[in-house]
């Protein structure tokens, strides 16, 4: 059977609270970006183990009474509302029932048991599993569960991305000890002002593992230093302190151990639950975390988790990132991978008198990249998206191979830590990418974006960079670029022509500008609007939209580059080249 992957989600939901940006709304305009990251983890752990079988624990109660009554101060200091006695920001609050019900409807159980926090339910699952069991955590305390018998590890985020997987074959190198029951003796010694444990004054972790190496115990370090052993780093001032702080120490043990039998409720042999995609899709509306679920979906798909409740013959959404190698790099291709929905019919959505051989007719499909820069040429891909409407999206988050700049990640809310954690190889999203245009362009289908002439000069770029072997240009299916559309239909109205003042100006919906899948979705509907107010427009075939398009570029760049030049910007050169520069 496969690992049991045992996720501390409370300290996977904070550290994606302060590290992914809060710019990331739902429809409500409430952050989402906790939910996001746990997602986007939870999907990666799966991918790096290939284990369906997750298990999202939970605090019930952060600072439990049987603890409390032992230490008073335990995380007495992180009390942010002493009359709630919580420690949980509202923004952050407000986002766990989002996260549950996604995990729950997913199959995902959420183990919580009153009185108790999910390190204890961690270690009743660790200690009750038949098969080996990996805790996900950064919380150091969760190091002393490592058991080589039972064959329990923990992996630990670390900075730009990676994670450290630490097993008890490692504590000795890492840590100066040589199990779970002795790095728990280390770290009462050196203690967690973050938790409230004290420690003992002046030894720190290196001084700690020392005198545990030398003398095999706390016990033994107390009897040595009350018998007036001075050898072994055992100083009198040392042995002093360790005299005077013994109680505390013992307390610290013992608020530090985890139970080992709360009443949990789950059958660990039945992890994961099935999957209810009806109920996915109900938590997930409205959320603006589609590709986070479906790259959470995709992954139990890869996993082999099995098949949904919602009668649904459909396969898994596209995976949105795979991770690096050695912590589960499957590109997003895999088998759970699924097409944008098969062509419709679309003349609801069109002028009525427009021939069915129209570009407005055809299967539209929208398209969008968020980059590194503004250059084409050396811009990389971060996010793509291939939308056909609000609920069928294909979304990639990309690894693009380079730093992302500041004033990128403003715009998009990406970080190189966070695409470098979760993202697929950008050679590998490419060639996807070029994969779903060429399967478009057999289904006669039209790829609509806004200034869609940048986002395809990033592709050439990438494919040059990437994929050389492949030819961009013969894999394009018909383009429309509501840039060049609204320019033509309105050439003279005032004011910016970007995508969301252009969405203002034809009453389109845009919540999240620069996220790929909002701004595909915007130009999909920008579209229609075109085509409903230019019956000429809407009625040319493909083939004439792509010809007119070409010709309204280059008239359009020829008039801009006369008024910049006008205007005292004589070497001013605006280049007409479409679809791409």
């Amino acid at each position: 059977m496969k690992p049991l992957v045992l996720i501390d989600t409370p300290a996977l939901y904070y550290r994606a609270f302060y590290s992914v940006p809060d710019s990331i709304v739902n429809d409500e305009g409430q952050p989402v970006n906790a939910v996001r990251g746990v997602l986007d983890a939870i999907a990666q752990m799966i991918r790096r183990f290939d284990s369906p079988r997750v298990v999202a624990t939970m605090d019930a109660d952060w600072r439990p009474a049987f603890r409390t009554a032992i230490m008073p101060e335990y995380k007495a200091a992180r009390v942010k509302d002493a009359e709630a006695g919580t420690e949980i920001p509202p923004e952050l609050d407000a986002q766990l029932p989002i996260m549950t019900d996604v995990l729950r409807a997913a199959g995902i159980p959420i183990a919580e048991v009153d009185g108790t926090e999910a390190d204890d339910v961690i270690a009743t699952m660790a200690a009750q599993s038949q098969t080996p069991v990996v805790i996900v955590s950064p919380d150091r305390d969760l190091l002393a569960l490592i058991d080589a018998a039972s064959d329990v590890s923990v992996l630990r985020p670390r900075k730009g991305g990676e994670w450290e997987a630490i097993s008890q074959a490692d504590l000795p190198e890492a840590y100066g000890v040589p199990d779970g029951t002795r790095y728990r003796e280390l770290a009462a010694m050196r203690g967690d002002p973050s938790d409230g444990l004290p420690g003992a004054p002046g030894i720190g972790e290196k001084t700690a593992a020392t005198l545990l190496a030398n003398f095999g115990s706390l016990e033994s370090i107390i009897k040595a230093a009350k018998a007036g052993v001075k050898t072994g780093g055992l100083s009198p001032k040392r042995a002093a302190t360790l005299i005077e702080e013994e109680e505390t120490l013992h307390k610290t043990i013992e608020v530090m151990r985890c139970l080992t039998d709360v009443a949990h409720g789950l059958d660990l042999e039945s992890v994961p639950g099935e999957c209810d995609r009806t109920a996915v899709e109900a938590a997930a509306h409205g959320q603006n975390i589609r590709r986070s679920v479906d790259n959470l979906i995709a992954a139990l798909g890869d996993a082999g988790r099995g098949n949904d409740q919602s009668g649904t013959t459909q396969p898994a959404p596209v995976p949105t990132s795979t991770t690096a190698a050695g912590a589960g790099s499957e590109p997003a291709s895999g088998s759970a991978a699924a097409s944008v929905s098969p062509a419709k019919s679309r003349a609801s959505q069109s002028p009525g008198s427009v021939s069915a051989e129209a570009w407005s007719q055809s299967r539209l499909v929208g398209f969008d990249l968020e980059t590194t820069g503004v250059d084409p040429a050396t811009a990389r891909i971060v996010t793509a998206a291939f939308v056909e409407s609000a609920d069928n999206a294909r979304t990639w988050l990309a690894d693009p191979g380079v730093e992302i700049p500041e004033p990128a990640r403003a715009v998009h809310g990406i970080t190189t830590e966070f695409a470098q954690a979760n993202g697929a190889p950008v050679a590998e999203v490419v060639a996807e990418l070029c994969t779903v245009l060429a399967d478009l362009k057999a289904e006669g289908a039209v790829v609509v974006g806004h200034n869609i002439v940048y986002d395809l000069s990033v592709m050439s770029a990438e494919v040059k960079r990437h994929q050389p072997h492949i030819g961009l240009a013969a894999l394009l299916p018909t383009i429309v670029d509501t840039f060049v559309l609204d320019k033509k239909v309105e050439q003279f109205r005032r004011g910016k022509r970007t995508l969301t003042e252009t969405a203002k100006r034809w009453k389109v919906s845009l919540l999240d500008a620069h996220d790929a899948a909002a701004d595909a979705l915007a130009a999909l509907d920008i579209s229609r609007a075109l085509a409903q107010s230019s019956e000429e427009i809407a009625q040319l075939t493909r083939d004439e939209i792509m010809a007119a398009q070409g010709e309204w570029k280059r008239d359009q760049a020829a008039d801009l580059q006369f008024w910049l030049r006008r205007k005292g910007n004589a070497e001013a050169v605006v280049d007409g080249s479409w679809p791409m520069a």
